[in-house]
């Protein structure tokens, strides 16, 4: 009783913010009673400028931490909020202002066991960067290095905490009272957003993260990821390489007053962003300009890792399959892989979302190379997901948000441009690389290599069944006994069949490979 008169105080109050917005209209599509949103609207004259989005956006900024993160995380649901909508809510950047330094000190201090001084040669007590969860500092170690220390706000779990307890409340709401609304999983929703920002709120994770993208791109001479300095990084606190004189990627006047090819900057980054989600499966998630830099040498570098994103290998073969389908106009073929991978359930029909694909493609493919959106497309995609009942895929949200942002870069950066076609020879080597006869190959040479590995658990499970089958702690049914006899030949043993029927799924691997 106390939680939900504490969380209507809360709703309350975020319904009087989003009222003084004009905004409130999020609300209602969550379930929540109109009795309840009039009597917050009262006494309130509305801000409506600027479309739907623009006024939810400046809603969630003022509302906090939490609701930025909610609103970057909406900006990749067209399927529930339109097109339009999720357009205005892309932008939404988590620039706050910063905290005291004597805060960030102390922070450091009470982490890494020391006060700062002694730790570092030289620390700047202006914060260079101030966001949601945490603020940078530029600093010097004692043997000279220059690195940028990364702090969390204070307090900040315990708040983000209170705004996940309110959010989880308002989408059980939303389940209970709008069937419809179901099939998109609010509760999973906010669980997933919450396991996201629990991620970020530990820094350690955060530098686990840039070690890996590093680890991916090391032998790689146009990517930069900067070097994490573990000694001086603990839960609260990250330290990494400092980089130098980047510039960022959208600023196409530096760029070319630097005497790079802007042109040559995108491909660059391009490719580096299409390895990381499909050669690795690994990718960074967050790629506004703001943490992406060319370097004096031309290499692209990036900072920030908070929000990383994770595809095993069947979901980056069928999304790269369904591209290469879109771009050829092969719509039956797209159709048919949405079925393959489950993302449409199976009851639906084949031919007519053949036709919505159709619809959703062609006005997008009939641009100009350089305006063709393959987000926009994916975007579109997911509008049409009520009709064909398909669930939620976060991964894919994920993947199209980061699209997205990535191709508004692009189109700042080169507009002559289009990103797709500048790394077409990377995906074609690709899609022959993992749909090819070596690559069916190389699949085929798993699974044995797997039903090898296997063998002995095989063995072993033979062995103890046709113990159990002699001690009598199984019984087969009559006919299993006849069956295995046969009707006049001799009789087999079980254990004899469970042999001969181990070796023949195994002669199918080996039959398979020579084909």
């Amino acid at each position: 009783m106390f939680r939900s008169i504490r969380h209507l105080r809360r709703l309350f109050a975020l319904a009087r913010l989003l009222a003084r917005h004009d905004a409130l209209f999020v609300l209602e599509m969550a379930g929540v009673p109109a009795a309840v949103l009039r009597l917050a609207a009262v006494g309130i004259t509305p801000k409506s400028e600027g479309r739907p989005g623009e006024r939810l956006a400046r809603a969630l900024t003022e509302a906090g931490p939490s609701f930025i993160k909610l609103g970057q995380a909406l900006s990749t649901r067209s399927d529930l909020l339109g097109e339009e909508m999720t357009t205005d809510l892309a932008p939404l950047q988590d620039n706050l202002p910063p905290f005291a330094a004597d805060l960030a000190r102390a922070t450091i201090a009470e982490e890494l066991g020391a006060p700062v001084d002694e730790l570092f040669a030289e620390f700047d007590d202006h914060a260079i960067a101030a966001a949601s969860i945490a603020q940078v500092h530029f600093a010097v170690t004692h043997d000279g290095r220059k690195v940028a220390v990364k702090v969390l706000r204070p307090d900040i779990e315990a708040a983000f905490q209170r705004d996940v307890d309110l959010l989880t409340w308002i989408a059980e709401i939303a389940e209970r009272t709008q069937p419809q609304l179901r099939r998109l999983k609010p509760i999973a929703s906010i669980a997933t957003l919450a396991e996201t920002v629990e991620l970020e709120m530990d820094l350690r994770f955060e530098a686990a993260a840039a070690a890996e993208l590093a680890e991916n791109f090391k032998d790689d001479p146009e990517f930069k990821v900067p070097e994490v300095d573990w000694q001086l990084t603990a839960r609260r606190v990250l330290t990494t390489e400092r980089l130098i004189g980047g510039i960022p990627l959208d600023d196409r006047d530096e760029i070319v007053a630097a005497g790079h090819d802007p042109v040559k900057i995108l491909t660059r980054a391009a490719a580096a962003s299409f390895r990381q989600v499909f050669r690795d499966g690994f990718f960074h998630a967050d790629t506004h300009p703001g943490n992406m830099f060319v370097l004096p040498d031309g290499r692209i570098a990036v900072v920030d890792f908070g929000i990383m994103g994770r595809l095993d290998l069947k979901s980056r073969r069928n999304i790269a399959e369904m591209l290469v389908a879109f771009l050829n106009r092969d719509y039956r073929r797209a159709a048919e892989i949405h079925f393959e991978a489950g993302w449409v359930p199976r009851d639906r029909s084949v031919d007519h979302f053949t036709q919505a694909c159709r619809s959703i493609a062609e006005p997008i493919l009939d641009k100009p190379q350089n305006e063709i959106s393959i987000a926009k497309l994916l975007a579109q995609l997911f509008r049409i997901t009520e009709t064909f009942r398909m669930e939620t895929q976060p991964e894919l949200l994920l993947l199209q948000k980061t699209m997205l942002v990535a191709e508004g870069t692009a189109r700042t950066l080169a507009p002559e441009a289009n990103m797709w076609f500048l790394i077409r020879p990377l995906i074609e080597e690709w899609m022959r690389a993992n749909f090819g006869p070596e690559a069916k190959v190389r699949d085929v040479v798993q699974n044995l290599t797997h039903a090898v590995e296997r063998l002995p658990d095989m063995i072993s499970d033979v062995e103890r069944t046709s113990r159990m089958l002699a001690d009598g702690k199984v019984k087969l049914h009559p006919d299993t006994i006849r069956a295995l006899r046969g009707e006049d030949g001799p009789s087999r043993r079980p254990a004899q069949v469970l042999w001969l029927i181990a070796l023949g799924l195994l002669a199918i691997f080996v039959i398979t490979l020579i084909d």
